[in-house]
């Protein structure tokens, strides 16, 4: 299984309904895909004083490298990733991603 872990650096003006928006858009997006197991996604409560940039998150779980791989080049994933891009400080700088491989 693969844990696709993605965390948001929003810009302070981009709007709170737009950036639920994306978030529910990615989410019914991806779990209309074959090998997709499940989305989460959620506000940053960073409990430990080490991410404060980073307002929210999702992680999509993968159920192969193959099923990350097909939502990574579909269309859709492209077009909503864009939007995500716009509302992040610096573009896809402020976006960190981990692809976390587990058994």
């Amino acid at each position: 299984m693969i844990l696709h872990c993605v965390f948001c650096h929003f810009q302070d003006f981009a709007p709170e309904a737009a950036r639920q928006a994306v978030l529910e858009g990615l989410r019914a997006f991806s779990l209309s895909l074959p090998g997709v197991l499940g989305f989460e996604a959620g506000p940053n409560r960073d409990f430990e004083g080490k991410s404060p940039d980073y307002a929210a998150g999702f992680v999509i779980r993968f159920g192969s490298a193959a099923a990350l791989k097909a939502y990574a080049v579909h269309p859709e994933h492209q077009r909503l990733g864009g939007e995500l891009v716009a509302l992040c400080v610096g573009g896809a700088a402020g976006i960190v991603v981990y692809d976390l491989d587990l058994e």
